[in-house]
């Protein structure tokens, strides 16, 4: 099965076929990591979005550290639909960032065959939270090094260290803002997700 197709054209209208596999995505990590630009970009439908703006009640609750422009928030799921030539079609899920929503990740994880973990190296702390979660879960993930504008760049193996992950995670670098790159992440993800399975 090639989950390598990258031509936008060859994925299937929506509606139009039956998919012969169905796959349960989450894409997680913390507070204004990208998740929800992530499945903006690659969803062939209109993604389905629970952002609320930021009010003073956020203020001593959520820490805005590196990301005091943010002005939105994600407060359930982020939904999207990205299908591949062959009929594979991953269904994604969004998860809340803030410490006090993470009391839901455990019925949005329900039938995931993985997760994407999306990681800012500016705030890798905010990170740890999701990589104990898929790795207590024994959940395949992997983590994606989002490159902000402006962040100081690091190597792939840099970051694996700086994370602690096992050398068997794949780790990437992306912007989340490419179609075509968090396409590739998800590629990764399936992949990952796949040799897990037959190990």
């Amino acid at each position: 099965m090639n989950f390598a197709a990258s031509n936008p054209s060859v994925t299937y209208a929506p509606d139009d076929d039956v998919p012969l596999h169905t796959l349960k995505v989450l894409v997680a990590g913390g507070f204004g990591v990208g998740k929800t630009t992530l499945v903006g970009a690659v969803s062939e439908i209109r993604p389905l979005r629970t952002e609320e703006t930021l009010t003073d009640a956020s203020v001593g609750v959520d820490d805005l550290g590196g990301v005091e422009n943010k002005t939105t928030t994600t407060v359930a799921m982020d939904f999207g639909r990205l299908t591949f030539s062959g009929g594979v079609r991953l269904y994604l899920f969004g998860t809340p960032g803030q410490e006090r929503f993470w009391f839901m990740w455990d019925q949005i994880a329900y039938g995931a065959v993985g997760a994407i973990v999306l990681v800012d190296t500016r705030r890798l702390s905010t990170s740890f939270a999701s990589i104990d979660f898929f790795e207590q879960r024994e959940i395949p993930f992997v983590v994606a090094a989002n490159q902000f504008d402006g962040a100081r760049r690091y190597s792939v193996e840099e970051i694996r260290d700086a994370l602690d992950v096992d050398r068997d995670v794949p780790v990437l670098l992306c912007d989340v803002r490419s179609r075509e790159m968090a396409r590739g992440v998800l590629i990764a993800l399936v992949e990952h997700a796949l040799q897990a399975a037959r190990s």
